[in-house]
């Protein structure tokens, strides 16, 4: 939006394979050209945060002194149930390794993970979303790394949950069937049917089966790699307020996102890197575009900092 507004001299607007409006640039509100792009009226973007409160008691996850090769260089920080921690900074500073060797997807790795209070060895994937570990990744290519395209939304939601699906490697079709309509009527998952190739929805319907798939493990811990980039932008309304509502009811997030304004809407607390480190944590009214930007690019700023 805003490149647009720098930059274009007339703009037009699709939604759903149509051109909805054509104007010039500067005579429409952003309120309005989302108003037009979502097809509805413009409420809120981002849902609102409950007062943050100190929880006294063991951290969902507790990082110390992580690192990973010249990317990852003495990351420490904790997220308690119900907090959303946003991971900020430029794009390439360690934001991604650090997503994927929580995940147990990096080889190689030093320092410690406390679950609940207990240490824990995340040395694969199997071992993150493992019920005692309880976590899960959203990719953030959901063609390459998120979703089979050729096989159906079925098989996509049902993967990473078979294992509580099943009983002596035999899956329970009615438990499967029960749980794929209750998840696809949680995010409103768009779709002919659960039998047609993943490939046939909408980018922002394929995202929603990525999420779905995970939610179907009933994580935790959860690990956000950019989430919303490419999809529509009434779709990302969704995203936000699924966000906060898994957060309200005890999970704890790690949402990356190139995103500033993601960042400062749906965070209780960023975390901001430069060159594989978290330069400072910004917490409640100090999350704002100046303090991210000026602790993206490795400037001094006013905005208080705050313990990780």
């Amino acid at each position: 939006m805003h490149e647009i507004a720098e930059l274009a001299d007339d703009c037009t607007i699709f939604r759903n394979g149509r051109n909805v409006a054509s104007y010039k640039a500067g005579t429409k509100s952003d309120r309005d050209v989302v108003e037009l792009m979502i097809g509805r009226e413009y409420s809120h973007v981002f849902p609102p945060k409950k007062p943050h409160r100190k929880n006294a008691g063991a951290a969902a996850i507790d990082v110390q002194k992580l690192n990973w090769t010249n990317k990852l260089k003495d990351i420490s920080f904790t997220v308690h149930p119900g907090e959303v921690l946003g991971l900020g900074g430029l794009d390439g500073q360690g934001q991604r390794e650090l997503l994927l060797a929580l995940f147990g997807v990096l080889r190689g790795t030093s320092g410690e993970i406390l679950i609940n209070g207990r240490p824990a060895r995340v040395r694969s994937p199997r071992a993150a979303k493992s019920a005692r570990t309880g976590m899960a990744l959203i990719p953030e290519d959901r063609k390459t790394e998120g979703l089979m395209l050729p096989m159906s939304v079925r098989d996509n939601l049902s993967m990473s949950a078979l294992g509580q699906l099943s009983r002596f490697g035999i899956i329970d079709r009615q438990a499967e069937t029960s749980a794929i309509d209750e998840i696809i009527a949680l995010l409103a998952i768009r779709t002919a049917g659960t039998d047609v190739p993943v490939a046939a929805l909408s980018g922002g319907n394929q995202q929603k089966v990525v999420i779905a798939k995970w939610l179907m493990t009933s994580p935790q811990i959860i690990l956000l790699n950019d989430p919303t980039r490419g999809i529509d932008v009434g779709t990302k309304q969704e995203m936000y307020r699924l966000l906060r509502k898994l957060a309200d009811e005890g999970a704890a997030i790690i949402f990356y996102s190139t995103d500033y304004d993601e960042l400062i809407g749906c965070c209780d607390r960023v975390a901001v890197f430069y060159d594989g480190m978290i330069r400072t944590t910004l917490e409640g009214q100090s999350i704002t575009e100046r303090a991210l930007i000026a602790s993206a690019l490795n400037i001094s700023s006013d905005q208080e900092r705050v313990p990780a």
